[in-house]
């Protein structure tokens, strides 16, 4: 048995949950989520509970199951709290700035790089090196915060470039240190 899959999800009060098929629907307080997922998986709702049920223990049916019950919980989850991706520019003179439903960042490059929102993603930018990537979608969320990356990843010598809060940059010596 899959020690995730057969934890059954608690819906919080204001949320709604609706099962059409293989379509999962999810309403709460920051909005709406909608999701196909496999035909193998069924999903029951039950008073206050979303259980995830696999038909038999088939290898594809056992891998879906984890994966499935997790999809579903990250629905509740950001309809209900949200996700948030935080962002630092570091070093080198990079700056961030918002300006209406875009960021524009100076990356050292000889033009400024601009990221819109869209699709229920939001960014706050508390301060010239800070963003903060906010939306009720975990893919999204992640995914438009490491394009955000990719635009001027961290480099290993002097550590410059846009990285994720707490994350670590393994630093190396250069010419020096031989």
């Amino acid at each position: 048995m899959s020690r995730i899959g057969i934890k059954p999800i608690t819906i919080p009060a204001g949320v709604n949950v609706t099962v059409n098929g293989n379509t999962i629907t999810v309403k709460g307080p920051k909005g709406e989520l909608k999701k196909d997922l496999h035909p193998l998986m069924k999903i029951e709702v039950e008073g206050a509970e979303i259980k995830v049920v696999r038909p038999n223990d088939e290898k594809e049916a056992k891998s879906l199951h984890g994966l499935t019950r997790t999809l579903v919980a990250n629905m509740v989850e950001g309809v209900t709290q949200g996700f948030k991706k935080e962002l630092e520019i570091s070093e080198g003179g990079y700056r961030v700035a918002k300006k209406g439903n875009q960021i524009v960042m100076n990356l050292g490059y000889s033009h400024e790089v601009i990221v819109n929102e869209g699709d229920g993603i939001t960014f706050d930018v508390p301060d010239a090196n800070h963003i903060t990537v906010n939306g009720i979608d975990k893919q999204k969320v992640g995914q438009i915060a490491a394009e955000i990356r990719g635009k001027r990843p961290p480099e290993p010598y002097l550590g410059k470039g846009v990285k994720y809060v707490g994350e670590r940059i393994r630093r190396k010596s250069g010419k020096a240190g031989k």
